[in-house]
């Protein structure tokens, strides 16, 4: 059970985004450029030098080169049958009026209906991160709780994504709250899901590890990266760099 516990622990890290930007608003574009390319860092540094060696070591090369390519193909179909806006992209939302910045008014754009869209399609994306920590963990406890941090630092961003364009359709706080939740509660039913299937044998475990590398290589490279670089991309890339150390010291 403890990966439900990790999952869920980065599950709430995307109402923690919420609640950040109730009480602080929107986090600055340098801000958000160092931690979307630390948490790049340390996946790339978790996912090369640890989760692709456990991988081979548990299953085998085959196992491995089928479970990543599966992993990125998991994500690459959930982007496509259900795109989400990005954290980079709040400017969407923005309309010029009289010299000013000003959010559209719900009655004005469906930007209620995009925000319940954005809600829906983080919470699956959430789905496969669940299985890379509980893949983890089935790899080493140190392991797994290094992933749940690097995810749980995905997930604070993400949740400014979601909470924009739901305030800007003109819901509540607590509404807003509470829905992120129910998207970040998405991980931990990731990792429930992983657990029914761990114990099959020590190569599926092996593919599951490589599975976990692949979705994460694919978030990195479609989501984190490109969002970072565009916000501050010399933070950005010390970001990247700093979490690849420090993921070097720690494997």
């Amino acid at each position: 059970m403890q990966s439900v516990l990790y999952s869920f622990l980065a599950g709430v890290a995307t109402s923690l985004g919420v609640l950040v930007m109730f009480v602080f608003g929107r986090p600055g574009k340098k801000v958000l450029a160092s931690l979307l390319g630390f948490a790049a860092g340390i996946m790339i540094a978790i996912s090369l030098f640890e989760l692709l060696p456990e991988a081979v070591e548990f299953g085998s090369m085959t196992a491995a080169v089928v479970g990543f390519i599966l992993g990125v193909l998991m994500m690459l179909l959930l982007d496509n049958l259900i795109p989400h806006s990005h954290v980079s992209s709040p400017e969407s939302l923005l309309v010029e009026n009289e010299g000013r910045m000003e959010v559209l008014s719900p009655s004005a754009n469906p930007i209620l209906r995009t925000g319940y869209l954005v809600l829906f399609g983080i919470g699956l994306h959430n789905l496969p991160e669940g299985l890379a920590i509980g893949a983890g963990l089935e790899s080493s406890p140190q392991l797994g709780l290094v992933i749940a941090i690097a995810i749980a630092l995905h997930n604070i961003p993400e949740g400014l994504a979601m909470a924009g364009p739901l305030k800007a359709g003109g819901m509540k706080n607590l509404k807003i709250f509470l829905l992120t939740l129910a998207a970040g509660l998405m991980t931990p039913i990731g990792a429930i899901i992983g657990l029914a299937f761990f114990n099959i044998s020590p190569v599926f475990i092996g593919a599951s590890l490589a599975f976990a590398a692949g979705a994460m290589i694919y978030i990195v490279n479609d989501e984190l990266v490109p969002a970072a670089n565009k916000m501050h991309s010399h933070l950005a890339n010390i970001g990247i760099t700093a979490g690849i150390i420090i993921g070097l010291y720690v494997f």
